[in-house]
């Protein structure tokens, strides 16, 4: 799954994936929450399951998880907007985001979250939408 250095980031911060995302999807603890969102939209793009659940908190992590579509319909992801990076806590922030995908060759939808994060020791990790 590694990506050239000039390969843009999908999280759309306007540098390279080896510069942003990369390195979260390797083991660095991302600095906030609003860059463990910019993350797992990232690995939403590049399909990395296990990055997505290595970063999903393990009180609500679901048991499986699969990214696997039905022939013909593939995702197509097509940005990520940050509304809000606020902290609520010493450990503890919630992130407001719009991804905005398309699937087979349907309409574009809009998907907006309001997503709580947790720190435990230095890592953050998705808790669940509200």
């Amino acid at each position: 799954m590694k990506k050239p250095i000039s390969t843009p980031c999908p999280c759309g911060r306007g540098v390279s994936y080896e510069q942003c995302c990369g390195p979260l999807h390797q083991g660095q603890p991302a600095v906030d929450a609003e860059a463990l969102m910019r993350s797992r939209y990232s690995a939403y793009v590049l399909g990395n399951v296990a990055y997505l659940r290595s970063s999903w908190h393990p009180d609500t992590r679901p048991a499986d998880l699969s990214l696997q579509e039905p022939a013909g319909q593939r995702t197509q992801w097509l940005g990520l907007s940050i509304q809000q990076h606020r902290v609520t806590g010493q450990d503890t922030a919630e992130v407001v985001f719009v991804a905005r995908y398309r699937i087979g060759g349907g309409s574009a939808v809009r998907m907006q979250e309001h997503s709580r994060f947790v720190r435990i020791g230095e890592h953050w990790y998705y808790l669940d939408a509200l």
